[in-house]
């Protein structure tokens, strides 16, 4: 546990010291959602939580798929001789997940400042928001790993990224639709189990697979 709390608390510093990168990704939000509402004003609550999922999406790219690729060779020869693969990759996934739930919140007060707020149930949408957040996170993390270790950077994490985030993302969209309906849908628990689920499922095999990319 202290290696990876010290592991979180180096992710941590260098995005302190690294405020351009943190501010580009805001200012990227920002100025995504202010064309969204010069082009479309308020759109309605079907088209307003696609949008959302969509800038999601495309901050997590920005945001997380960067956590590996600014990892040089050099430092991870130095991380592989003080600490162990699998205390790394949680202390990464912890990380980025907990960066991201904060960027989805910030689009979330974005979006309600400048396209309405659209949402009758706040509490559902904040956690939704929040696990949507994690889920895409732990996705993109797992898969910038992959794709550092394997040197095909941009080109291989389009070919895994693709097939595996679409569905989640159709899945996110569908569960969110129940907070902007004044009846909430059949299906509801068993549609955020599945999510939890994946999420579940892409933490137990990046811990189970990345000693091996590790060791490489």
């Amino acid at each position: 546990m202290s290696h990876i709390l010290t592991l979180f608390k180096k992710d941590f510093l260098l995005e302190i010291r690294q405020q351009h990168t943190f501010y580009g990704i805001l200012l990227y939000v920002a100025a995504t959602i202010f064309v969204l509402y010069l082009a479309m004003g308020q759109p309605e609550s079907a088209v307003w939580n696609g949008l959302f999922w969509m800038i999601q999406l495309f901050v997590c790219v920005n945001a997380v798929a960067k956590s590996f690729l600014q990892e040089s060779r050099g430092r991870m020869l130095y991380f592989y001789s003080i600490t162990g693969a699998r205390n790394f990759i949680i202390a990464k996934l912890v990380f980025n997940a907990l960066l991201m739930m904060a960027m989805s919140l910030v689009s979330w007060a974005l979006f309600t400042i400048l396209l309405g707020n659209e949402v009758r149930y706040g509490i559902m949408f904040f956690g939704l928001t929040v696990l949507g957040g994690m889920s895409l996170s732990l996705v993109f993390t797992f898969l910038s790993a992959i794709a550092a270790r394997a040197q095909q950077n941009a080109s291989l994490m389009a070919i895994l990224g693709f097939p595996i985030i679409i569905p989640q993302l159709m899945l996110l969209m569908k569960v969110a639709n129940a907070a902007f309906s004044d009846v909430i849908q059949a299906g509801m628990f068993q549609m955020v189990s599945l999510l939890v689920a994946m999420d579940i499922l892409v933490i137990t095999l990046a811990i189970i697979l990345f000693p091996f990319l590790w060791k490489d």
